[in-house]
């Protein structure tokens, strides 16, 4: 929940943050690789410095493209999360892997950018919904009041009558002249302290289990209809999808349920009505465009190796997809036209079999800052057990807390754990902090199971209970490879 938090109170343009100030957030969850974080650091402080140069100047102000060279499990990809987070900006991640998971026919390039807008559209309209949350619930609160108590005149099913239409009496007054006065007059009175009641029952939630009937939109399905298959990709069949949704007749639905449910329901309906979704749109595509950020994972899948034939093909097929949307062009979304000249790109890769060199000279150059991750050592793993927010260690002590049991790992047991880590990363694939995650698991294996039947709910583990749980999976071959 803390992360949430910070991502709350972090600015949407990133102002009032400046590159040492994003590394110290960065090094609240990553530890180590200081060049990479300044490097992110500087790439994200000139998006909020180039939105403060002359417009002349500023479409001339291109984005300095990352590449983040190293093993797995050293943080690349954590780096990206953190950053979408940070940043308050549209970020999109995407294996570039997934361009080619079928052959020559992978899946579009362009999709990568759509799924931007996609973020961008549903960030602002989250923005704009909590504006007028306030006065959507009021909203919410009175239709409920209504389904709860029907206006005069609607209790038999009946149209409300207009006021010049009402029941009318007559009276007597002590000097014998007649006057008029509404019959129903004391009726309403009745129901507005009776709405008052059911307002005050409303808010304390004590209705949220009695049944309304409200009336609920419904799209008509495509099952019965011919689609063409294929042929279509990305923009083009969301496009002609929306069109026919625009087309076909809406049909509403009366459906009973709870409260609870249809404050759900009327909540959405509401928010619809007060949210301009042109000016969401928009301002959405202005944000994409301006401060976007693609986060490319795996981008040596996509080099070639010099292995020539066969799926090399694919491959640089794929980096010259890529290579436009990179370098600058415009995509169809079913928002509209978006230009990607401005958009950040951060590329990551293990590079072990092939090299940055191994891409397309021309994909290269649209990459010009490289930053290379080091391989965790066991002192940066005893760190990673301990010091960020999220450590695993926080994370097991967590868990185990919610069956009523304290766990302690002593310092000496988080510095076995980080030296078994390391020796199995060293005899067999070395896959960086992620080793931490299989090590503890089997560490606390039989303890979460037993956990709930334990009658000792204080745990402490120290270096020789780690050596002792792990001494015959570690020693053996076998069982470390399928195990660890």
């Amino acid at each position: 929940m803390q992360v949430e938090v910070k991502a709350e109170e972090a600015e949407p343009w990133l102002d009032e943050m400046t590159p040492r100030q994003i590394v110290a957030e960065l090094d609240k969850y990553i530890v180590g690789q200081e060049a990479a974080k300044k490097a992110v650091a500087i790439a994200l402080r000139n998006r909020w410095r180039r939105q403060r140069v002359d417009e002349e100047l500023r479409d001339e102000i291109v984005p300095n493209n990352i590449i983040m060279i190293g093993p797995t499990g050293v943080g690349k990809t954590e780096i990206a999360r953190r950053l979408a987070r940070l940043a308050g900006a549209p970020f999109v991640k995407v294996e570039a892997s997934k361009f080619t998971e079928v052959g020559y026919v992978g899946r579009d390039v362009e999709s990568m950018i759509r799924d931007l807008v996609e973020v961008a559209v549903n960030m602002v309209r989250t923005e704009r919904e909590d504006e007028v949350q306030e006065q959507a619930d009021q909203r919410v609160e009175e239709r409920l009041l209504d389904l709860l108590i029907p206006p005069l005149g609607d209790a038999d099913g009946g149209a409300k009558k207009p006021e010049d239409g009402a029941a009318r009496a007559f009276v007597v007054s002590p000097t014998g002249q007649a006057a008029e006065t509404s019959a129903d007059e004391e009726s309403r009175e009745r129901r507005e302290r009776t709405r008052e009641k059911f307002r005050a029952l409303l808010k304390d939630e004590k209705l949220e289990d009695r049944q309304v009937e409200v009336e609920v939109q419904q799209n008509v399905g495509f099952e019965n209809m011919m689609i063409p298959m294929g042929g279509m990709e990305g923009g083009m069949d969301s496009n002609f999808m929306e069109m026919l949704q625009d087309m076909l007749p809406k049909r509403t639905k009366r459906r009973q349920v709870t409260v609870g449910e249809a404050r759900r329901i009327l909540l959405q309906d509401e928010l619809d009505k007060l949210v301009n979704m042109d000016e969401v749109v928009d301002e959405a595509m202005d944000r994409a465009e301006q401060m976007g950020m693609v986060f490319l994972d795996e981008i040596d899948k996509i080099a070639g190796g010099g292995h020539g034939g066969g799926p090399d093909v694919s491959r640089e097929g794929v980096q010259r997809d890529l290579l436009p949307v990179v370098e600058g062009s415009t995509v169809q979304t079913k928002y509209g036209i978006i230009r990607t000249d401005h958009i950040l790109f951060i590329a990551a890769g293990a590079f072990h079999v092939a090299k940055p060199s191994d891409l397309i000279p021309e994909l290269q150059g649209r990459f010009p800052i490289r930053v290379e991750l080091k391989t965790l050592t066991e002192e940066d793993f005893v760190r990673i057990l301990k010091e960020p927010k999220n450590a695993l260690v926080t994370q097991y002590k967590a868990l185990v807390a919610a069956d009523g049991a304290t766990l302690e790992i002593t310092d000496d047991g988080v510095r076995e754990i980080a030296r078994t880590a390391a020796v199995v990363n060293e005899r067999m694939e070395n896959i960086g902090a992620r080793r931490l995650h299989t090590v503890l698991t089997t560490l606390l294996e039989d303890i979460l199971f037993d956990l709930p039947d334990m009658e000792e709910k204080e745990i402490r583990i120290d270096a020789d209970k780690v050596r002792d749980r792990l001494k015959a999976i570690v020693e053996d071959e076998d069982l470390r490879r399928y195990i660890l």
